[in-house]
């Protein structure tokens, strides 16, 4: 049965905003349920999330780079800044 909803729906918001959670196999049971029947009726979303899935694939085949020591420290030093700040 079709659920009468439009692309941008409030039911597509939420599963827009929990896809990630729903391609990783970390929504609960009653979730993934209620997610598997929308992307059923809802033809922009199911091409949303296997736009998503493509993606996803891609880049999974990047090869992982090693962010420079100097940006390392750079960005340790500003996080400690800020929580010295904050702290004060």
């Amino acid at each position: 049965m079709s659920h009468a909803h439009s692309p941008g729906s409030p039911r597509c918001k939420e599963l827009f905003a929990r896809l990630s959670e729903y391609l990783d196999g970390e929504l609960d049971e009653a979730l993934c349920s209620e997610a598997e029947t929308h992307l059923e009726d809802c033809p922009p979303c199911r091409d949303f999330l296997e736009s998503l899935r493509r993606t996803v694939g891609l880049l999974d085949r990047l090869p992982e780079e090693r962010v420079p020591e100097e940006i390392r420290r750079e960005v340790r030093e500003s996080l400690e800044r800020l929580r010295r700040q904050r702290g004060a």
